[in-house]
């Protein structure tokens, strides 16, 4: 199994909840997607980033799928306009 887990800092931190809209819009879009779940930093709790996803994949193959369907594709950019910087971690599950 490959988790993804995708962290953004906003140029707005006022745009999270837009953000998290347009990332839940790709929950389910392929075969072999495990686990999908957006979030926004809560108030009073440590946070370096605005907003993150922890997704699961099947395998390699199912990950990329995902990263070059076209409401993806769509939403990533619409959303880089909206951060400030980005970090990705992709890993292996046994």
């Amino acid at each position: 199994m490959i988790k993804h887990i995708v962290m953004w800092k906003l140029k707005k931190a006022s745009d999270a909840g837009q953000f998290k809209a347009r990332l839940d819009s790709c929950k389910g879009l392929v075969p072999g997607m495990r686990e999908f779940e957006a979030a926004v930093r809560t108030d009073g709790l440590e946070a370096n980033c605005d907003v993150v996803l922890v997704s699961s994949f099947d395998d390699k193959a199912a990950l990329q799928a995902y990263l070059e369907h076209p409401t993806h594709v769509e939403v990533s950019a619409v959303l880089g306009g909206l951060r400030e910087s980005r970090t990705v971690l992709d890993y292996e599950t046994h």
